[in-house]
C-alpha cells in the first residue's frame, strides 16, 4: 500500500493507541496527543491541491480481492480532495475544542477519541474511494462510529434512544445503496466508480438502471437527512457538542450530498434523478427551515437548520445535473446551481460549525439550551456573542458574510430553473424558487432567533444553572477561527475559486470539462439590480416582519396533531413490530427442544424434496461403484444395532454407550475410506461427547421403574422417516448427479502450487476456507466470552449475597 492509503488508514491505526496513552499520560488530556493526527492528515491533503487545480487526479491501487474486482483504490480529485479537508481541517478543530469542552476527570475520555478516529478514517475512506463495495464498507463504518458518538452518554436515555435512531435509519439506507451498488455492477461489469462513469450512456438502457438509482438515492437521503428521512438527526443532538459540531456541520450529513455528487454523472442525465434530488432537497430546505422556528432548544434549531442547509445544497445538486444535458460549458447557465452547491458546502461547514460549538459554550457556561431561560447574555459573553452573530448572519444570507454569497447564487439558480426547457422545468419548475424563498424567509427567521432571544431581552439568573460567564480561551480558539474564515471568504470568496470549487466542479461534470480547460468560477458581491436581489431583500423584510409577529402565528404548529408527525409513525412502527416479533415468537418458542427439531426437520424435508424435483436432480447410476466388503457391511450393521439400541434402551448409561458405539463407527467408516484426519476428529469429538454426557448425566436422577412410557406420536415418526428418506435419496443423488463440475480437480491442481502444502483438508480449511475456519473460531470465541461473563456473574452474585 501506499502513503495516500496509509493515510486514510491512519486514524483506525491511531485508535488503537489511544487507550494506551490514556492510561500512560493522566495528568495531560488525551486530547493533544490526537490533535497531532488531523492537523498532520490537513497538512498532508493540502499538498495535493496543485494537482487537483490543473485538473489531474491521483490513484493508488492496493490489490484487495482482484477476482472479485475488489481493490482498494485511493482516488483523489477536486471532490475528493474538498472532502478531505473538510474533515481533517473541521476534524482538527474540533478536537481542539474538545479538549476544553471535555474534562479529563469526569469523561471517559479514551472512548470518545477512539469513537472520533474511527468515524474521521471512515469518512476518508468513503470520499476517497474508488470501489463501490470499498466505499460502502468505509460507509457503514460512519453509521457504528456515529451511532457510538451519539451514544457516548450511554446512561442517558436519550442518548440511547438517538444512536438507536440514527443506526436504524442510515443503515436501512446503507443496505439499500448496497443493493444498488450491485445492481450497478451487474449492468456495467464493475464496481469502479471512473469506469461505470465511462459508461454512463449504456447503463441509461438497462432496465435495472431505474432501481439502481432510487435504492443509491436511498442511502444518499437517508445519511444527508433529507425528508422524511430527516427525524434522526434531531434526536441525535444527544451528543455532546464537539460531536454535533463535526457529524452534522462537515462530516455525517455531508456524505449523503458526496455521493450524489459524485454519482451525479452517472445517473443525472435521467429525468427522474433531476426530480428526485432537487425535489425532494428543496422540500426539505422548506419543511427543516419551518420546523427550526418552533424548537426551544438551540441544539434543536441548529439540527432542523441543518436538514434545511442539506436540502438547500441537495437541491441545487439536482437542479445542477441539468449542465449535464449540454455539451460544452460555453453559455451553459446551469452551471451556477453545481458551482453553488460547492461554495455552500464549504460556507455551511465554516459557519454551521461555529454555531455548534458557541451553542456548546452557552450550555456549558450556563447550565442550559432553553431559549425561553436564556436571554442578556451580550454583556456577560461578548466573544461568543460576536461569534454567534457572524455564523448567524451567514446563516440567514446577509452579506457581507460568505453565506450572502453562496445564497445568491443559490437563488440564481432556482431563478433558472424556469429558463429550462426540458423535463416541464418551464412549468411546473416553478416550485423551485417559490420554494427557495419561503424556505429562506424561515431560515432567516431561526437565525434571528438563535441570536436576539439568547444574548438580547432580559437576564434571567434565576433560570440558569450557572452563572454565566464568557468561556475560556481555549475554547474559543475553534469558534473564532471559523468565523474568521466566514468573514474571509465573504470578502475574498475567489481564495477558493480556482484552487477548491473549480476542480470540485469539474469532479461533478467531468463530460463538460475539456482538458486544458478550467470552469469560469469568479465570484463577486454586486450582479446588478437582478431577480434574486429582490428575492433577497423581500426575505429580509418578510422575515423582519414575520420575526416581529412571531408569538402571533407560531400557533400554526400546534394544527399538526403529534400523532400524525414522523417521529409518531417512527416510534408507533418500532413499538407494533416489537409486539408482532413478541406474539410471533410467543407462536413458535414452546420451551421445548423437541417442538424445534419438529420446525427445523419439517422445512429440512420440504425444502431438500422441493429442490430435487425443481432440478430433476435424483436419478440413480449403479455404474462405477466400488464393491462393498464384508467390513463395510459388519460395520453398517453394527451401526444399525447401535442407532436401535440408543432409542429403546431403559437406561441412560446404556443410551450413552450406544451413542459412542455410532460415533466410533462412523470413524471406522473414514479409516476405511482412506480419510485419517476426519477419523481422529471423529474420535476427539466423540470421546469429548461421551464424557461430558456421562458427567452430566451422573447428577440427574435415575430412571424410575413406574416413569410412564412416552406416548407413539405419528407426526414424530413420518418426521423421522421423512429426513431418513430425504438423506438418503440425497447421498444416492449425489454420485448420480453432478449439476456442476466437481471443485476436487481444482483442489488437486492449486493446493501445493498457490498454498504450499501437501495435506489436501489442512490446506482447504486453512486457505482456501480461511475465512470460514476464522468465523467458526470467532463464534467458539463468542461462546466463549458469554460463558466466561455468565460464570462471573453468578460468582459476583454469590459473593453479594
Amino acid at each position: 500500500m501506499t502513503l495516500l492509503h496509509w493515510a486514510i488508514l491512519s486514524p483506525f491505526l491511531f485508535a488503537v493507541l489511544i487507550p494506551f496513552l490514556y492510561k500512560a499520560f493522566r495528568p495531560i488530556h488525551t486530547g493533544w496527543f490526537v490533535l497531532l493526527l488531523p492537523v498532520a492528515l490537513f497538512s498532508y491533503f493540502i499538498q495535493f491541491m496543485p494537482i487537483t487545480r490543473d485538473g489531474k487526479v491521483i490513484k493508488e491501487t492496493a490489490e484487495w480481492m482482484p477476482s472479485f474486482g475488489i481493490d482498494f483504490i485511493a482516488y483523489i480529485d477536486g471532490l475528493g480532495l474538498l472532502f478531505a479537508l473538510l474533515i481533517t481541517g473541521i476534524g482538527s478543530l474540533v478536537v481542539l475544542y474538545s479538549i476544553y469542552y471535555l474534562d479529563k476527570k469526569k469523561e471517559q475520555l479514551h472512548n470518545f477519541y477512539v469513537y472520533l478516529m474511527m468515524f474521521m478514517g471512515a469518512m476518508l475512506g468513503v470520499v476517497l474511494s474508488d470501489n463501490l463495495i470499498v466505499l460502502y464498507m468505509f460507509w457503514e463504518f460512519t453509521s457504528i462510529s456515529s451511532f457510538l458518538l451519539i451514544g457516548y452518554w450511554y446512561h442517558r436515555e436519550r442518548s440511547r434512544y438517538g444512536a438507536l435512531k440514527s443506526m436504524l435509519i442510515t443503515v436501512f439506507g446503507g443496505l439499500s445503496m448496497l443493493g444498488g451498488f450491485i445492481l450497478l455492477y451487474l449492468m456495467g461489469g464493475t464496481f469502479s466508480i471512473r469506469e461505470l462513469i465511462a459508461q454512463s450512456d449504456q447503463l441509461m438502457t438497462s432496465a435495472l438502471f431505474v432501481p439502481a438509482l432510487i435504492l443509491v438515492l436511498l442511502g444518499a437521503f437517508t445519511k444527508s437527512a433529507q425528508f422524511p428521512f430527516h427525524i434522526w438527526l434531531p434526536d441525535a443532538m444527544e451528543a455532546p457538542t464537539p460531536v454535533s459540531a463535526y457529524l452534522h456541520s462537515a462530516t455525517m450529513v455531508k456524505a449523503g450530498i458526496y455521493l450524489v455528487a459524485r454519482m451525479s454523472p452517472v445517473f443525472a442525465e435521467t429525468s427522474l434523478w433531476l426530480w428526485l434530488v432537487g425535489g425532494f432537497g428543496i422540500f426539505t430546505l422548506f419543511w427543516g427551515s419551518f420546523n427550526a422556528v418552533r424548537q426551544t432548544d438551540l441544539k434543536g434549531i441548529l439540527a432542523f437548520s441543518t436538514v434545511s442547509q442539506l436540502g438547500l445544497i441537495m437541491s441545487l445538486l439536482g437542479v445542477g445535473a441539468a449542465a449535464l444535458h449540454y455539451t460544452h460549458l460555453d453559455d451553459n447557465i446551469y452551471m451556477v446551481a453545481t458551482l453553488a452547491a460547492v461554495f455552500h458546502l464549504i460556507n455551511h461547514a465554516t459557519f454551521k460549525g461555529s454555531l455548534f460549538m458557541v451553542v456548546g459554550i452557552i450550555d456549558h457556561e450556563t447550565g442550559t439550551r432553553d431559549i425561553r431561560k436564556l436571554g442578556g447574555l451580550m454583556s456577560f459573553m461578548p466573544i461568543t456573542f460576536t461569534v454567534a452573530v457572524i455564523g448567524a448572519f451567514s446563516m440567514a444570507g446577509l452579506p457581507p458574510f460568505n453565506g450572502f454569497l453562496s445564497k445568491e447564487m443559490f437563488f440564481t439558480g432556482m431563478v433558472r430553473v424556469l429558463e429550462m426547457d426540458i423535463f416541464s422545468l418551464d412549468t411546473i419548475g416553478i416550485l423551485f424558487p417559490v420554494l427557495a424563498w419561503v424556505g429562506s424567509v424561515f431560515t432567516f427567521i431561526y437565525s434571528m432567533i438563535l441570536v436576539f432571544k439568547t444574548f438580547t431581552g432580559e437576564h434571567q439568573p434565576e433560570k440558569l444553572e450557572k452563572k454565566p460567564h464568557e468561556a475560556p480561551f481555549g475554547m474559543l480558539i475553534s469558534p473564532i477561527i471559523l468565523a474568521s474564515l466566514v468573514i474571509v471568504f465573504g470578502f475574498f470568496p475567489n481564495i477558493l475559486s480556482e484552487r477548491i470549487i473549480a476542480p470540485a466542479v469539474a469532479a461533478i461534470t467531468p463530460s463538460l470539462v475539456e482538458e486544458g480547460h478550467a470552469i469560469e468560477t469568479h465570484i463577486t458581491f454586486w450582479h446588478g439590480f437582478t431577480p434574486e436581489l429582490f428575492m433577497t431583500l423581500g426575505v429580509i423584510l418578510f422575515g423582519i416582519l414575520l420575526y416581529q409577529l412571531l408569538p402571533k402565528w407560531r400557533k400554526i404548529y400546534s394544527w399538526i396533531p403529534e400523532r400524525l408527525t414522523l417521529n409518531s409513525m417512527y416510534d408507533g412502527g418500532l413499538v407494533r413490530g416489537e409486539r408482532a416479533a413478541f406474539s410471533f415468537t410467543r407462536g413458535y418458542m414452546t420451551g421445548f427442544i423437541r417442538s424445534y427439531l419438529v420446525y427445523i426437520f419439517s422445512f429440512f424435508i420440504v425444502i431438500l424434496l422441493f429442490s430435487l424435483w425443481f432440478k430433476g436432480a435424483f436419478t440413480i447410476n449403479t455404474e462405477e461403484l466400488a464393491p462393498i466388503g464384508v467390513y463395510e457391511i459388519a460395520i453398517a450393521l453394527l451401526l444399525v444395532i447401535s442407532s436401535v439400541t440408543i432409542l429403546f434402551a431403559k437406561s441412560r448409561l446404556t443410551s450413552i454407550i450406544a451413542l459412542g458405539a455410532a460415533g466410533y463407527t462412523v470413524s471406522l467408516f473414514f479409516v476405511l475410506f482412506r480419510a485419517p484426519d476426519l477419523a481422529l476428529t471423529q474420535l476427539v469429538i466423540e470421546t469429548v461427547s461421551v464424557a461430558l454426557f456421562l458427567l452430566c448425566f451422573y447428577h440427574l436422577p435415575k430412571l424410575s421403574r413406574h416413569e410412564e412410557r412416552m406416548k407413539f406420536k405419528l407426526e414424530n415418526a413420518l418426521i423421522s422417516i421423512g429426513v431418513g428418506i430425504v438423506v438418503t435419496l440425497f447421498a444416492i443423488s449425489s454420485y448420480s448427479t453432478k449439476l456442476f463440475d466437481s471443485i476436487s480437480s481444482y483442489y488437486i491442481e492449486n493446493v501445493y502450487e498457490e498454498a504450499g502444502g501437501k495435506n489436501m483438508v489442512n490446506v482447504i480449511l486453512v486457505d482456501f476456507r480461511g475465512f470460514d475456519t476464522l468465523f467458526e473460531i470467532c463464534v467458539l470465541a463468542i461462546a466463549s466470552l458469554g460463558i466466561y461473563s455468565m460464570i462471573k456473574l453468578r460468582l459476583t452474585r454469590r459473593k453479594e449475597g
